[in-house]
């Protein structure tokens, strides 16, 4: 079994809800586990979970002297996160397929597979996940170019959690 076919089995296992899948071979013997999934319910507090130590920090601020200056611009900011929204929906995000560690190069010494502003096709490397101590490199499965990179190096990362943002035009 050599590593693509491991990476789809991995895949395989994690969208289709089976906790745990062994195979055992002549050769090897190989065991993957995965959390149950978890209802929409779960999800949406973990999401809240995550969004309220962001909340804090603006409230924060607020409470400073010059809370009342702060204030004006607030809603130039609101209506620049907007456009911001919407000129990011005609990019394509390249997403995780599994959960792991990312990173952007494949060894320190070595330079990022992809930087801001790289023109990429479907088969490129653009970074490298590691997950129980397998390095699996990740293709692109689009082409066009880097216009963000979303997550910092060697940090944790979710199983569908966006990577890249790439303009397709």
């Amino acid at each position: 079994m050599n590593q693509k076919e491991i990476q789809e089995l991995i895949k395989f296992v994690s969208k289709s809800g089976v906790t745990e899948v062994e195979i055992e071979e002549k050769d090897f013997k190989i065991t993957i586990k995965s959390e149950p999934k978890r209802s929409k319910e779960e999800a949406q507090e973990k999401v809240v979970y995550i969004q309220q130590p962001m909340q804090a920090i603006p409230q924060a601020s607020a409470q400073l002297p010059q809370a009342a200056p702060a204030a004006a611009p607030a809603p130039a900011a609101e209506a620049k996160k907007e456009t911001a929204t919407e000129d990011e929906s005609k990019y394509i995000t390249v997403k995780s397929p599994m959960i792991g560690t990312f990173y952007r190069s494949p060894s320190p010494d070595k330079p990022v597979f992809v930087e801001v502003g790289s023109t990429i096709k479907n088969g490129d490397p653009v970074c490298i996940i590691e997950a129980m101590k397998l390095f699996n490199e990740i293709e692109a499965e689009v082409q066009g170019k880097i216009i963000k990179v979303l997550v910092d190096d060697a940090t944790p990362v979710e199983y569908d959690q966006p990577l890249f943002l790439v303009d397709p035009s």
